[in-house]
Parts: structure tokens; sequence; C-alpha cells
């Protein structure tokens, strides 16, 4: 089921997503990382546990360039945007587009969002990798 009702607000996270992920494909991880609250938590399909966010720091600090994916393209396909005050929740496919022309994956994420001076903020990130590109598939 997809509910996105668009608001100001709601265009205001999916934005700030949307240039997160931009900043991902662009090697800009500073542009990344503004997108993340200084007390985010991340869960992710292929880490081991939840991360705090200098656990996730120095994660991302112990990889090289090797181990970092070649992606060509991330996109976010919105399922359920809601905002409450200063806090959102935003439930999205992120397709993932590798470089070099392999197959598309995806990813079911749930982010939860705090809006500071500047913008929003992810507190908390979840997203499990699927083995299909349409999240109304059987399973």
């Amino acid at each position: 089921m997809t509910t996105v009702t668009t608001t100001r607000e709601t265009e205001e996270v999916l934005d700030g997503l949307r240039d997160m992920y931009r900043g991902f494909v662009e090697g800009d991880r500073a542009r990344f990382d503004s997108h993340l609250h200084e007390t985010t938590t991340t869960w992710e399909s292929h880490l081991p546990r939840l991360y705090s966010r200098p656990e996730l720091d120095a994660y991302r600090d112990g990889r090289t360039p090797a181990d970092r994916p070649a992606v060509a393209e991330l996109r976010v396909e919105p399922r359920r945007i809601e905002v409450w005050g200063g806090t959102a929740l935003a439930a999205y496919l992120l397709i993932v587009v590798p470089e070099g022309g392999a197959p598309a994956e995806s990813m079911r994420i749930t982010d939860v969002l705090r809006r500071e001076d500047g913008g929003w903020r992810i507190v908390h990130h979840h997203a499990v990798t699927r083995d299909t590109l349409d999240d109304d598939a059987e399973i």
C-alpha cells in the first residue's frame, strides 16, 4: 500500500532524502552526513547489529574504496511519509542501480526524522535488502 499525502513538510523530507543519496552517488560524504542527526542509529541488513552514529562513522572510516559499492543511481520511491510537528516517518523503497549494467536491487527503508535548524535529520535508519524490486510481491 502506498500512502503519500503531499504537503510542504513531506516534500521537504523527500527532498532531503534524495539530496542525501545524491551525495552518496557523488562520493560527497559531508553532504550525505549533513542529513544524519549526531545521535542517529542505523540498522541495515549488511550490518551485524544496531550501530550508533560513532560506530557507523568508524565502520565507514575503516572501509577501503573497493569496499564502497559502485552505484550509478539511488532512487527513492516513497510508500508512506507522515509528519507530526517536528517528527517525520519516511517509509520508502530505495532502488539501487549498480554501475556497469548489473540488475537493480531494492532496499526497504524506514527513517525517523527530526526537524532542526537547516532541515530534517535522520534519527533512526532501518534498511532491509530485498530480492525483488516489487514491494507488493508475495513473500
